[in-house]
């Protein structure tokens, strides 16, 4: 089998590595390196794991402009990025690229955006692909040949559509439909009051899709109750503003080249970094490839 197409949803991964390792590990000017040596040992792992045939490490937008646009609370309660984060944010592009790791930037849209346009383009090509992140909504991406590398306790899941539907009770194309019913606090979408995941889960196994349920919602012969109805009827083009807003939005992309491990240009910037011991894990990498 062709080695996969890695995709990293780089905010993700240095958010929980920031969050995950103590502040007190520090570079050779004394500020913190936590998130970039969690996330470059996440990396590493997922390399030696999985074997891809490129990184690709995607930023984006903290929030996409027509999200906002549909939603002006989209992201609103969202803390300001920790000043010990801001600087590693600033270094990441340049520390992943000396380890052959290609970033992208989604501009006015966000890194899960390139992520789906970067694993629809894959499969196109015939290829397969890893999306390395911790945001759910990456599910709806989840095929036969896209398999979401999901950070956990113990080590990242592989969920594909099988554990996708075992999660959260839809298939991945009905994603955006259980977000726009079942809200996302993280983003800050409510989504239809008072019917949560479960609930919204039922709906659309019996439905199908939320246009669907809301059809259901209007006709008085549906077995719904009325206050889930009351729900559904309040403000329907606002549920509907909901699932467009969690629909990945496609990126227009040339398919990436394949680009091995850079371990030896990779120890290099992380001892420039004061990571010693991420150095010496390279260097052992570049020397075993030699």
């Amino acid at each position: 089998m062709a080695a996969p197409l890695l995709a990293v949803d780089t905010p993700s991964l240095l958010y929980r590595a920031f969050f995950a390792l103590p502040k007190s590990i520090k570079g050779a000017d004394g500020r913190p390196v936590n998130a970039l040596l969690g996330t470059a040992n996440m990396l590493l792992q997922a390399v030696a794991d999985y074997g891809p045939r490129a990184v690709i490490c995607c930023f984006g937008a903290e929030a996409g402009a027509y999200r906002v646009k549909a939603f002006a609370a989209y992201h609103a309660d969202r803390p300001p990025m920790p000043p010990e984060l801001e600087h590693q944010w600033e270094l990441a592009p340049s520390f992943l690229a000396a380890c052959g790791w290609s970033s992208l930037d989604a501009g006015e849209l966000e890194a899960d955006d390139l992520l789906g346009s970067l694993a629809a383009l894959e499969s196109k090509a015939g290829g397969t692909t890893l999306i390395f992140s911790g945001d759910r909504d990456m599910f709806q991406c989840a095929s036969e040949q896209v398999t979401v590398l999901y950070p956990a306790r113990g080590g990242p899941q592989l969920v594909g559509p099988a554990e996708v539907r075992e999660r959260s009770g839809v298939d991945p194309f009905q994603i955006p439909d259980l977000i726009a019913l079942r809200g996302d606090p993280s983003d800050g979408i409510p989504g239809a009051k008072g019917i949560g995941e479960k609930g919204a889960a039922l709906l659309l196994d019996h439905y199908g899709s939320l246009e669907a349920v809301l059809e259901a919602a209007d006709d008085p012969a549906a077995q719904i109750s009325a206050r889930t109805r009351a729900a559904l009827t309040d403000d329907p083009n606002l549920l509907r503003a909901f699932k467009e807003m969690a629909t990945l939005q496609t990126i227009k992309l040339n398919r990436p080249k394949d680009a091995p491990l850079s371990a030896g240009r990779g120890a290099a910037a992380a001892r420039e970094l004061g990571m010693n011991r991420l150095a010496e894990r390279l260097e052992k990498a570049a020397s075993a490839k030699a």
